[in-house]
């Protein structure tokens, strides 16, 4: 059993699976499945600062914080007793292409060179982490929700707004991987 849980699942099953949250919640409580609105939760939760943003019934949605805490527990025990002795596999085009950008490592599912103890307290690691997360998180309230929320949940409630939100997000990340991503790795 572990064997069959610690190999990749193939993505019409996984995302079968995924997708099945979505009526799960529905029928569970008429919930809707979103991660980025957990760390509204948390705020309110936690500095009551009179932020009228933050003024709310937070207690309400108390299960979106034991969602996210039985995401962060499972991807811990995911990590520590299902890990895939197995390197990913990777496109050899891929590999050349992030070669040629000083990323030589494809040991594991994150870089070293860009997310290893080295890499992180460098120039470039703090514009990745602290740029690139403002950014997640502006466009993410920007959007008012994060990729999962609007791709999985918006979608299948065919909601016009969540549809415009993943073409965006689409169209972000393929700017962002062509044009924006080459250009930080000539700076640095």
């Amino acid at each position: 059993m572990v064997e069959f849980l610690s190999k990749p699942w193939p993505w019409y099953v996984a995302g079968v699976l995924i997708g099945l949250t979505v009526p799960a919640l529905l029928l569970l409580g008429n919930k809707i499945f979103g991660i980025s609105s957990s760390l509204r939760h948390i705020c309110a939760a936690c500095f009551p600062a009179g932020i009228p943003f933050f003024k709310y019934n937070w207690k309400k949605e108390a299960w979106n914080l034991f969602f996210v805490a039985g995401i962060l527990v499972g991807g811990v025990i995911a990590s520590q007793l299902l890990t895939n002795p197995e390197p990913p596999v990777i496109a050899a085009s891929t590999q050349a292409d992030l070669q040629a950008f000083g990323i030589t490592d494809f040991s594991g599912l994150m870089p070293a060179d860009l997310f290893g103890t080295d890499g992180i307290f460098s120039v470039k690691g703090l514009i990745f982490l602290v740029v690139g997360g403002f950014l997640v998180g502006f466009g993410t309230r920007y959007a008012g929700g994060c990729t999962s929320g609007h791709a999985i949940s918006g979608l299948s409630n065919l909601q016009w707004p969540s549809l415009l939100a993943t073409i965006c997000f689409m169209v972000g990340g393929f700017l962002s991987t062509w044009l924006l991503l080459p250009f930080i790795f000539k700076l640095f």
